[in-house]
């Protein structure tokens, strides 16, 4: 472990604050989905149109990372963690009181640009502390914490959507934002004591950026990385769909379904954690991305000879996202080992491509959207060939 003044509380503090700030993504994300029907009809608008509110999240989670992280780098990582947390919690607020569709998008961009900044400062203040073997440890705990939150998310969604209406899901995660804020403030530490910090405005950010994209093992692991969450992502997009329009499954079945693929991710990342005391994380990611590109072809398979069939497409997405567990932890640290200055520019720039192949993910799973699983299906297996690639480029 790296020393770094101003941290004296213990690592299950640390981890516990991390984790739930981690879990800003997944909450705003999953919470809604089983909503999606509902919310469409509420607006009087299309399936796409709905979706759409998913996909701007995608692109606000990638621009706000690009502006936190190198202000993290400037003035310290409490700072602008603290300001995207009461942006998330106001503009979920905003989204509750939504008056058309047109609304919701806006809030929902600006609750993306707040609600970054638990990702992208988390993986920097990782790195602060951790080299790159001990940060893919971290990250698995890390993913263990929110990963409870997709398993819960869509289930609480469900029953709030039953009992009280869409809008209290959005009350919901403001609250929890508000939570989050109040356990910064007086539960985590500053991570980068002033004496690393950097100084000057753009063009140092600007170097910082230009040297890691001419790093190959960066922009691999990267790539990597953002390929195989957007494949991911592909299926948060189109997986409410799918089950609910497509199988006429109910949202609390649907909840279930996605609470057990969270589980395998959550089992991964565990998993993980005890082989990286032996093996080395690039190994296992190599033979997790392998796995995922299989379960990607069969899904594929799946959709055109048994569209109809239900257990190959549920096992089929099972390794799909269960390998994310191996593959994001694993990729992170690789990439974020390649940083030795600008940290919170390298996991800015990472988080910004993360998040952009989302938003191209879930925008083309939208517009491919034809009522069956099939675009779903074939974007996802689109992007583990190229994450697939991505790994191989750097060897």
């Amino acid at each position: 472990m790296k020393s770094a003044s101003g941290v004296s509380r213990s690592h299950l503090r640390f981890i516990l604050i991390l984790g739930a700030l981690t879990a800003f993504a997944p909450l705003a994300i999953d919470m809604y989905l089983p909503a999606f029907p509902a919310i469409a009809q509420h607006f009087g608008t299309s399936a796409g149109a709905v979706q759409g509110t998913l996909a701007i999240y995608f692109i606000g989670m990638a621009l706000g990372q690009s502006v936190l992280g190198p202000l993290s780098d400037r003035f310290g990582r409490l700072p602008p963690l603290l300001l995207g947390i009461a942006a998330f919690s106001l503009a979920s607020v905003w989204a509750a009181h939504a008056a058309n569709i047109e609304s919701l998008v806006a809030a929902r961009f600006v609750q993306a640009l707040g609600g970054c900044a638990g990702i992208v400062i988390a993986r920097a203040m990782v790195r602060d502390l951790f080299e790159e073997r001990e940060s893919a440890q971290v990250y698995s705990l890390l993913m263990l914490v929110m990963g409870v939150a997709p398993i819960l998310a869509p289930v609480i969604g469900g029953l709030v959507l039953t009992n009280f209406g869409w809008p209290v899901i959005f009350w919901l995660l403001g609250g929890f934002g508000a939570v989050c804020f109040v356990a910064v403030w007086w539960g985590l530490g500053e991570t980068l004591p002033v004496s690393r910090r950097s100084s000057g405005g753009f063009f140092p950010v600007l170097r910082a950026y230009l040297a890691l994209a001419r790093d190959r093992q960066f922009v691999a692991f990267t790539l990597a990385n953002a390929f195989i969450s957007a494949a991911m992502f592909a299926y948060i997009t189109g997986s409410p769909f799918v089950f609910i329009d497509f199988h006429k499954l109910s949202p609390e079945h649907y909840a279930f379904i996605f609470g057990a693929n969270a589980l395998g991710l959550i089992a991964a990342s565990q998993i993980n954690a005890f082989l990286l005391r032996r093996i080395s994380g690039r190994r296992i990611l190599a033979v997790s991305i392998t796995a995922h590109l299989v379960a990607a072809l069969c899904l594929v398979g799946a959709t055109i000879y048994a569209p109809d069939a239900l257990l190959p497409l549920l096992a089929a997405l099972f390794v799909v996202v269960g390998s994310v567990g191996f593959v994001g932890s694993n990729a992170v640290a690789a990439a974020m080992s390649r940083a030795q200055d600008f940290i919170g520019a390298a996991a800015a720039l990472n988080g910004v491509v993360q998040f952009a192949a989302a938003a191209c993910a879930g925008a083309i799973v939208g517009m491919l959207n034809d009522g069956t699983p099939l675009p779903m299906a074939l974007v996802i297996a689109g992007l583990s060939i190229a994450g697939t690639l991505a790994r191989l480029f750097a060897r």
